[in-house]
């Protein structure tokens, strides 16, 4: 199988196109104002359109109002949603787009049964927990991850080049979620360490 990669925190129109031109299959757009790599409409519209067929914008969002999601529906229109607050099921499917639920991973929560009401969901996440949301470059447990699991599971939190062939070989997720290592400052995506990470994916599908 393929492990499909997602590249998330994406601010720059040519980190867009490098990561599109290294095999990644998403490009996440953040819409969390905390975040140092949040975009205003605009901004992320640009980004969109700078995509090619078949890569998917996705719009990630942290305890978002009804009205602050539509508005990005509206303006930006991605192909795909991200939640990765406290956002119920019934608030997730709402917005008629394939969605990602996130759980972020710490000592007392049981990912499958904290993910197990989003049956709707495209994809459970499985992120580290941190007080700051995202992009921290702090990893968990793998081990606390479950090999049988009723939904495609994608694996984020610290991921590397020097550890995601390590991770996909001993979770064996559906996809990888990576921001900040690949990353020269927050926000600004390194070519090279984009082809590097996508060359060890491939390694360990290999």
């Amino acid at each position: 199988m393929r492990t499909r990669v997602k590249i998330c925190g994406i601010t720059r129109a040519q980190d867009a196109w490098t990561a599109c031109e290294a095999g990644a299959d998403a490009i996440g757009l953040v819409f969390y104002p905390p975040s140092p790599r949040f975009l205003a409409y605009e901004q992320a519209r640009m980004l969109r359109d700078a995509l090619p067929a078949f890569v998917t914008a996705v719009a990630l969002f942290v305890d978002p109002s009804r009205d602050e999601v539509e508005r990005v529906l509206d303006r930006v229109r991605p192909g795909a949603l991200q939640f990765h607050g406290d956002e119920p099921p019934e608030f997730c499917e709402r917005f008629g787009l394939p969605y990602v639920k996130a759980c972020r991973v710490k000592e007392g929560v049981n990912l499958l049964e904290y993910l197990r009401p989003y049956v709707g969901a495209s994809g459970w996440l499985a992120d580290t927990y941190v007080e700051a949301y995202g992009g921290t470059g702090t990893r968990f447990d793998w081990s606390v991850v479950p090999r049988q699991r009723p939904r495609p599971l994608i694996l984020a939190g610290g991921l590397t080049t020097e550890n995601v062939r390590d991770a996909i070989r001993r979770v064996r997720p559906w996809g990888v979620d990576v921001t900040s290592g690949v990353e020269s400052a927050k926000g600004i995506k390194d070519s090279a360490k984009i082809a590097a990470f996508m060359a060890e994916v491939r390694n360990a599908d290999g």
